[in-house]
């Protein structure tokens, strides 16, 4: 990276936040250097996003600087346009913080070495940073005087014994300064076998001493394709795929675990230094089925002492090809003990692009498998500790024979072949520390020894340059029950059509028309990847990737069947799942001027509930009258604006919509309540009643304070820390603390019956070699409600974000496609 051109990007998390709060000011702030940046087309903001800054004040630690900044940095905006924009609109505390400050980073290291006499050893180090840099080389203590001592490189020519040690660069800025790593500089004899004997006297060299062989593998095997070179300066990688680069891989190894189809072909690896380059053979790479032409094989013990063992597998005389082609009779009518999923979308991120689709992504996805019969945890907008708190919460409703299903829609990335889950509270130079590891959780999983894990990863995959940790996840096991569907290939981004209303991901705008079809996964899976292949806007940008060593044909529509060993962990799984989805009971208040009030409850996802309010009586001499709810609790999410609204939409509920509900006689005002997740007592609010008499002008009030517990997911207290559980246990949360209430005050969506009884029996119901009878209709939203008190409208119902009509290259223009940006 040349001086100066170092991204905003890059920058430290404190210079940043030091930044942003000279930014955030009035007179020569955000907004003036949002006005200042726009003179190139690229940085300009829109209305949107000027607006989307300023609601960051409204937050406790929101920065509207540290917004715009962040933004900056996703378009890749120059540490040197940035200066020059402060500049411009006269910040002089900004630049100078900027140009004084330590925002020096090494880009080259220089690398140890080793040389005969005579020959000529270059060290390079180089560095980012402002203008101006300067380079001090030292050989231990003592400061290298001489002509290339003060550069980026460092020659020692002709090579002597007095050249040998270790040697290290300071690349300084005024009174900044940074050090490189050390790098040791070693005579060897011209004579031995050394690397660099290959070029006696020669001013530098390269020769390529092992190149890649072609490979025959199967699909699920690893690749394992190895290069080396003797070169000085010392020799790097970069491999190629049918002439593709392959930017991950720059070492002289080149490892692909679990290949499939898509990895066919030419192999090459260009090896280059500072002078030479070099291109290897063509390893011809074919994948295609095992070979079992033989009628034995071979079992190696790689143990200490280990011997070879020669297992037939066969009789005599019979061919194995024949033994395949005619495979004894098994039952293809495969059935999971039970079904369980957890969806996460993430929004509102704090320092990186917010996104749109994960809203309705999760809430489709969350219909089409409550109608396979999936128990379904949807969660929105969790941070770190709500994350790991959420997936280990997961992990207690899964057990021997169960289908785990893993669904995430938001930011992420994939370093060394790891995929990483991102949470709102994410640094903006996040690494793995704060993320989550999608290898981990399938460790964890494979732990419960599960009938079926499915992984649908709908985020980017490019890699994160501010991560170069090696995640060492726990040993895999191999299960032959493992699906992973990401929803763009390897160093790609993910994208979302914008409409009007609401947005959609394209991996599920096409996935949800395939999902319900009772195939085998990865045929489903397949069938999705050339839906989306057919499609003109993603082609070349988006395409779907499998990963599976799926061995039998499993699909997400298998009925569930329960054993008698283990129909009581069935019902405890019932018992804990219907915990996490308990709404309150409706209410209704009685004020003394004679005015009843119903409250009622209605959940759109595990962590966000709707409350609305309905006069049910009033005395004839009031002429109007509304209830309004108000003092809500600092741990929920609630936008003021959209409080007690007459409508779901008005109220900032896009998914749910009223249906036949009367009016104007029984109108009702809705609330929408968000990060149920983070309440961490009983929901308490003010129930304000605004009333007028026909004989008075002025309004009249009265309140009455009400507490409904802890609703939904907020009984799990995700907002705290877990301990690992090593086996299956109960849940976090204590269910001798929770008294079932009667009545109907809990509906089981997808399920035969809608009272709490159904999840607390532990009969022999529960263990009955035939599935449970469900719907298999749309979701329909939890709601409570007293029949009792007046003849009940219906309830509400979900509707459609995106039609699956609208979803055809005619209505897809690549205009309104935003990027799920990763970093």
């Amino acid at each position: 990276m040349e001086e100066g051109r170092m991204s905003i990007g890059a920058l430290s998390e404190d210079v940043l936040n030091k930044l942003s709060t000279m930014l955030d000011n009035s007179s020569c702030g955000w907004r003036q250097l949002a006005d200042a940046v726009s003179e190139q087309p690229k940085f300009r903001c829109s209305e949107r996003e000027l607006t989307n800054c300023s609601l960051q004040v409204l937050s406790v630690e929101g920065s509207p600087g540290r917004a715009l900044l962040a933004w900056l940095a996703d378009r890749s905006c120059s540490l040197d346009f940035l200066l020059h924009c402060l500049r411009k609109m006269d910040h002089k505390e900004a630049v100078q913080y900027l140009t004084t400050t330590e925002l020096i980073q090494i880009t080259v290291q220089p690398q140890s070495q080793q040389a005969t006499a005579g020959s000529r050893v270059v060290l390079t180090c180089r560095a980012s940073g402002p203008p101006g840099l300067c380079y001090q080389w030292f050989r231990g203590k003592e400061e290298i005087l001489d002509a290339t001592g003060s550069t980026p490189e460092l020659v020692l020519c002709p090579l002597a014994p007095i050249h040998q040690g270790h040697y290290i660069c300071r690349v300084n800025h005024g009174e900044n300064g940074i050090f490189s790593q050390w790098a040791h500089v070693r005579l060897v004899c011209s004579a031995g076998s050394s690397s660099s004997s290959l070029f006696p006297g020669s001013v530098s060299g390269l020769l390529i001493t092992q190149q890649p062989q072609s490979q025959a593998v199967s699909e699920g095997d690893t690749l394992l394709l190895e290069c080396h070179a003797e070169a000085n300066p010392p020799a790097q990688y970069e491999w190629y795929h049918n002439m593709v680069p392959m930017k991950q891989h720059k070492t002289c190894s080149l490892k692909i675990p679990c290949v499939t189809t898509a990895h066919r072909g030419q192999f090459r690896c260009r090896v280059f230094n500072l002078y030479h380059e070099a291109w290897t053979d063509t390893a011809a790479v074919t994948i295609g089925p095992s070979s079992i032409t033989e009628a034995s094989w071979v079992e190696v013990d790689r143990g200490l002492d280990s011997q070879e063992v020669h297992r037939s597998t066969y009789g005599p005389g019979v061919n194995p090809l024949q033994q395949i082609a005619n495979p004894p009779p098994s039952d293809k009518n495969f059935h999971a003990t039970d079904k369980v999923a957890l969806l996460i979308g993430n929004m509102n991120y704090r320092y990186h692009t917010q996104l749109s689709a994960p809203i309705a992504d999760v809430h489709e996805l969350t219909n089409l498998l409550r109608q396979m019969d999936f128990k379904v945890v949807s969660l929105l907008d969790l941070n770190w500790q709500e994350m790991h708190s959420a997936v280990t919460e997961f992990l207690l409703l899964l057990d021997k024979g169960v289908y785990g299903l893993l669904y995430f829609a938001g930011h992420g990335y994939e370093n060394f072949g790891n995929s990483f889950m991102v949470p709102i509270d994410a640094p903006f130079s996040y690494t793995s520390e704060h993320c989550l590891c999608v290898q981990n959780i399938l460790t964890r999983m494979q732990e419960k020894k599960t009938g079926l894990n499915v992984f649908l990863l709908d985020m980017c995959r490019k890699r994160n340059p501010h991560d170069d940790i090696i995640v060492q996840p726990g040993l895999i096991k191999v299960t032959a029950n493992i699906v992973f569907g990401y929803a763009t290939c390897v160093d790609a981004e993910a994208y979302e059509v914008k409409r009007e209303e609401v947005s959609n991901g394209i991996f599920i705008s096409f996935l949800k028309r395939r999902v319900c079809e009772d195939e085998k996964v990865t045929v489903m899976l397949d069938r999705v990847a050339e839906d989306m292949g057919r499609c003109a806007i993603t082609r070349g940008r988006q395409a779907l990737e499998l990963r599976s060593n799926l061995s039998e044909r499993r699909s997400l529509t298998d009925a569930i069947q329960t054993s008698d060993c283990c129909s009581e962990s069935y019902s405890a799984r019932n018992l804990q799942w219907a915990v996490a989805h308990v709404l309150p009971q409706s209410l209704c208040l009685q004020f003394d001027c004679g005015v009843k009030v119903q409250l009622g409850f209605a959940a759109e996802f595990s962590n966000v509930m709707v409350i609305y309010t309905r006069i049910l009586e009033k005395p004839k001499e009031i002429v109007s009258c509304c209830a309004q709810l108000t003092d809500f609790p600092e741990d929920v999410d609630i936008d003021l604006k959209k409080t007690n609204q007459e409508t779901l939409l008005e109220a900032g509920s896009l998914l749910l919509i009223k249906e036949n509900l009367p009016s104007p006689e029984v109108p009702s005002l809705y609330t929408r309540i968000r990060s149920l997740q983070r309440l961490k007592t009983e929901l308490t609010f003010t129930t304000c009643l605004h009333y007028t008499y026909s004989n008075m002008d002025e309004e009249v009030q009265e309140r009455q304070t009400v507490t409904v517990g802890k609703p939904l997911v907020s009984k799990l207290n995700l907002h705290e820390p877990r301990v690992p559980h090593a086996c299956s246990g109960s849940s976090s949360f204590s269910l001798d603390s929770f008294t079932v209430t009667e009545g109907p005050s809990f509906a089981s969506v997808g399920s035969t019956s809608s009272d709490w009884s159904y999840y607390a029996q532990t009969s022999r119901e529960s263990s009955s070699t035939d599935s449970p009878t469900t719907s298999r209709s749309a979701n329909i939203p939890e709601e409570t409600d007293s029949p009792e008190l007046f003849d009940a409208p219906k309830s509400l119902v979900a509707s459609k974000s995106l039609p699956h009509s609208q979803v055809n290259d005619t209505n897809y223009k690549f205009s309104d496609m935003y990027n799920f940006h990763s970093h």
